[in-house]
């Protein structure tokens, strides 16, 4: 049970408290992390067995994005309202059943359930690990250094499936794989469930007239398109790669499963630097470089003619990319410390448009361009990245400037 009247300040000033609540973030961040991962990593041997096309699988990710979009919409009021153990809770239990499912799966139809449980539950771990984890740091740039080390959880559950991929294949099977990962998920959240978590921050009602006032916030909404295109990014280059190893350049599903691997360990690793990085560093130059380079390795990918160049594309699309939303989220939780369940859940709502919409547009310009073109349009978007990045800090500048100068 959550105790009653707990602040966040009561559990700041607890380190027991605060390192529990880490773990559960961290564990469902995990989590989420996997489920990022899963259908990119095992798409082509389901697609094998069950017989779809490159086309089918973009509308995979557009089902699978449409619910997390929906699920990040509606718990982003609803934490503000009744606090976060619901959501760290389910969304692994989500999860869980959606990867029993896609083990249950005879054909493509079967998979469409599966892909929104996996929705629901990522959209779910996505807003209540983020917020959580926002909301008990106080100091801006540790808000920033935090979203990151809890970024680093994320790849370790990116990298989890990829890596154990040809190890467990030999010896489980596909399923035996999906069923083993089920129990992980669930085992996470049960540990959530488990602890006490803050009391909620709008205790009274939910803030629906919140949300449509910072809906029309231009800060909002420029963090909300980087972001936008920034997760529609992280779901193309995640789950096209190894179908552009596969398919573009005659790699095995085995291989091109390390290969992936590399995307995922290159993020880890970034976040793991500038968790401590950006206690010094300015979030806005933090993710300008960030896209710059981003957008230069995904086209690197776009343009290779072997693995070699390939794999060093995706890795400097990696560790670039690495910083740009949790960054973002540092940025905007500092700004909207009192309704940031709210605000994130306005920004996970347009961020999972991208992640909904630039998969399946990336699936018909494979279809009918060739893999490579995937590319070209991530190059695109990371480009655009830095442009909301730019409009952003310029809108920050503006509000500082018009501030009484005894204001803190």
């Amino acid at each position: 049970m959550q105790t009653a009247g707990e602040t966040l300040a009561d559990v700041r000033a607890r380190p027991s408290r605060l390192s529990a609540l880490s773990g559960a973030a961290y564990s469902g961040m995990f989590v989420c992390g996997l489920m990022c991962a899963v259908l990119g990593a095992l798409l082509p041997l389901l697609s094998r067995r069950l017989t779809f096309s490159l086309g089918e699988t973009g509308t995979l990710f557009l089902v699978m994005n449409f619910s997390m979009l929906v699920s990040s919409l509606v718990l982003g009021v609803a934490m503000d309202r009744f606090g976060m153990k619901a959501p760290l809770a389910a969304g692994s239990l989500s999860v869980a059943a959606a990867l029993f499912m896609l083990a249950r799966a005879g054909e493509f139809a079967m998979l469409l359930p599966a892909v929104v449980c996996l929705g629901i539950g990522g959209g779910a771990l996505n807003g209540g690990t983020n917020t959580l984890v926002a909301d008990l740091h106080l100091e801006p740039r540790r808000k920033s250094s935090a979203l990151n080390l809890l970024g680093v959880f994320f790849g370790f559950g990116a990298l989890f499936l990829p890596l154990s991929l040809g190890t467990l294949l030999t010896h489980a099977g596909v399923d035996g794989l999906l069923y083993g990962t089920a129990i992980l998920c669930a085992a996470a959240g049960c540990f959530a469930l488990m602890l006490r978590y803050p009391a909620p921050k709008q205790p009274t009602k939910l803030p629906l007239a919140e949300m449509r006032r910072y809906a029309r916030t231009p800060m909002v909404l420029t963090m909300a398109f980087l972001l936008f295109f920034e997760s529609g990014n992280e779901f193309v280059l995640g789950g096209y790669f190894t179908t552009f190893l596969t398919r573009s350049l005659s790699v095995s599903v085995q291989s091109a499963s390390y290969a992936l691997a590399a995307l995922w360990f290159s993020m880890m690793l970034a976040r793991v630097v500038l968790s401590r990085l950006l206690l010094r560093f300015n979030g806005h130059a933090v993710i300008l470089v960030c896209g710059l380079f981003a957008a230069t390795g995904a086209a690197l990918v776009g343009l290779s003619g072997g693995v070699f160049p390939a794999v060093a594309g995706i890795v400097l699309a990696g560790l670039a990319l690495a910083g740009v939303f949790p960054t973002t989220l540092g940025i905007a939780g500092s700004e909207f410390r009192d309704h940031s369940g709210t605000v994130f859940g306005i920004l996970f709502t347009v961020s999972l448009m991208g992640g909904m919409l630039m998969p399946w547009v990336s699936g018909q310009l494979a279809q009918q361009w060739g893999v490579r073109w995937v590319f070209a349009l991530a190059a695109t978007n990371f480009l655009a990245v830095v442009v909301m990045n730019e409009l952003t800090r310029r809108i920050r500048s503006r509000k500082t400037a018009k501030l009484p100068i005894n204001a803190e």
